[in-house]
């Protein structure tokens, strides 16, 4: 078996190849050089895998490319492949999500301005899912510090007219009726930014990030503008699993692979410090589902005074579980031993905002 890891900066792609000890490294680059990449997917469904990209052109706009070997050569879309039809007063502005579906060659896609897109060829094209961009709630949605984004897209591995999606800020949205209607699912996440007594709104949360493990789709792990939640009936409600962090802020949320209890953040001091506490990177990782956490920083940095972005965490699916940490600073660091101890892969790239990893 080897790995494949996909590195997404903010000028350019880089594409990295290992075998499945993951300790030696090939990476090439930049692809899309000078273009602003949020967004990544090793698609491994197919006979061979397929790596699509949502990459951002000062010149060109967005546009969701595609690769079938492993990042030598690259086809765009047509026209973008993620458009607005005629008619519409918007534009799409950046790619923030790229997510296999539950079907095969389904891919969904989320962006700024806040829609959410579905290909059924795999990613050439795009149509907007029309329901959730005509939610009532829609025009109240706000911006988070990085834009209005669907950053988040959680196609329900058995029912595959049930996605769970996400934006900053607006909450959580959920379907079941293969995007025909979308409900807010925000039920027990704080919004601190809110006047006391207006801080659990039906919708209007800054969620950061969610996740969840296909064996346990019921179950949801969310870190929020300030807080950290588990949520037991798909997202009906949710619980705080905060206590014993140092931080209850953060970007990214990822669970274990092959363990449905265990889940990985990377906790920053409050949105005014958005650097881990004293200053030192270390992965925070729960075997319990949140009930309690334990530091892992063996390998990892104790200077370190930049952030981990939304998708800048991630794993492969080896069974000895690879996790993966892109930064702010251009490093990305990997454990291949479920974060038990980590090593330094690639330096000094531009701004890391998404890394994705898969064993092929």
């Amino acid at each position: 078996m080897g790995t494949v890891l996909m590195v997404g900066t903010r000028k350019g792609l880089w594409v990295g190849t290992s075998d499945d000890a993951r300790e030696e490294w090939e990476f090439t680059g930049p692809h899309m050089d000078m273009e602003e990449v949020y967004s990544c997917l090793v698609d491994t469904r197919g006979d061979v895998p397929v790596l699509l990209a949502g990459a951002s052109s000062s010149w060109l706009g967005p546009q969701v490319r595609r690769s079938v070997d492993l990042g030598r050569t690259w086809q765009e879309s047509p026209s973008g492949a993620v458009r607005f039809p005629e008619g519409y007063d918007a534009s799409v502005e950046r790619v923030w999500q790229l997510a296999a579906g539950s079907r095969p060659g389904e891919v969904w896609a989320g962006t700024e301005p806040g829609a959410v897109w579905r290909s059924v060829d795999g990613g050439e094209t795009f149509a907007l899912e029309e329901g959730l961009w005509n939610h009532p709630h829609r025009p109240q949605w706000g911006a988070g510090y990085g834009g209005q984004a669907f950053h988040t897209i959680l196609p329900h591995p058995g029912d595959a007219g049930s996605v769970t999606v996400a934006i900053s800020t607006g909450g959580v949205y959920q379907t079941a009726d293969g995007g025909k209607s979308w409900e807010p699912r925000n039920q027990g996440i704080r919004a601190e930014f809110l006047p006391e007594g207006e801080q659990y709104p039906e919708f209007g949360q800054c969620v950061h990030k969610v996740a969840r493990h296909p064996a346990r789709p019921e179950r949801l792990f969310l870190q929020n503008h300030g807080g950290v939640y588990r949520s037991e009936n798909h997202g009906a409600s949710w619980d705080s699993i905060a206590a014993g962090l140092p931080a209850d802020f953060g970007f990214p949320v990822v669970v274990h692979p092959h363990e449905p209890d265990t889940v990985y953040l990377f906790p920053l001091n409050a949105g005014e410090g958005r650097y881990p506490t004293d200053g030192r990177a270390r992965v925070w990782r729960s075997r319990d589902a949140g009930e309690s956490w334990e530091e892992l920083g063996a390998g990892l940095p104790d200077w370190f005074y930049v952030g981990v972005m939304r998708d800048a965490m991630c794993t492969d699916q080896h069974p000895s579980a690879g996790v993966y940490v892109g930064a702010r600073n251009g490093a990305v660091w990997a454990s291949p031993d479920s974060g038990a101890t980590w090593r330094q892969v690639v330096a000094n790239l531009p701004d890391v905002m998404v890394v994705r990893a898969a064993t092929i």
